[in-house]
């Protein structure tokens, strides 16, 4: 199966940039998410939704908190895609990990679980795109704050 993996060196603590990806209030700020689901625990819910009106929700992005390490790693399983345009995709896996180096934290993601037909191909292709994009916007927002 294919995946998407992106890195990038971030000037903030290792649990600056977890907390990044579990604090709504930052995801309201580094990736435009209106709401969120999340128990930061093993075993909890992680779901974000974007692009919110009066018909419902736009996108949709769950999964299950397979691993939770502060400072460490963010691993999240059973993870879906909504959109009421394509059919649900998933499951696939989600990692966040986060190593300290010289030159700050390095920031390590891959989504994985891609399949080869239908909407696979368009979600890839956005995926692959996205999340180099996504880690800027992530990275600013971090070393601005």
């Amino acid at each position: 199966m294919k995946k998407v993996e992106s890195k990038i060196i971030i000037n903030a603590s290792p649990q600056d940039i977890i907390d990044a990806f579990l604090e709504f209030e930052q995801l309201k700020k580094w990736w435009n998410v209106e709401r969120v689901l999340i128990e930061k625990k093993n075993g909890g819910i992680y779901s974000l939704a974007w692009n919110i009106s009066e018909k419902g929700f736009k996108y949709i992005s769950t999964g299950i908190i397979n691993s939770y390490k502060p400072a460490h790693h963010l691993y999240i399983s059973d993870y879906l895609y909504f959109n009421p345009e394509k059919q649900i995709l998933g499951p696939m896996s989600l990692k966040v990990e986060v190593k300290e180096k010289k030159t700050g934290t390095e920031l390590y993601l891959c989504q994985d679980g891609y399949r080869d037909s239908g909407d696979w191909e368009w979600y890839f292709e956005s995926v692959k795109n996205a999340w180099p994009a996504v880690m800027q916007e992530l990275k600013k927002f971090l070393e601005k704050n």
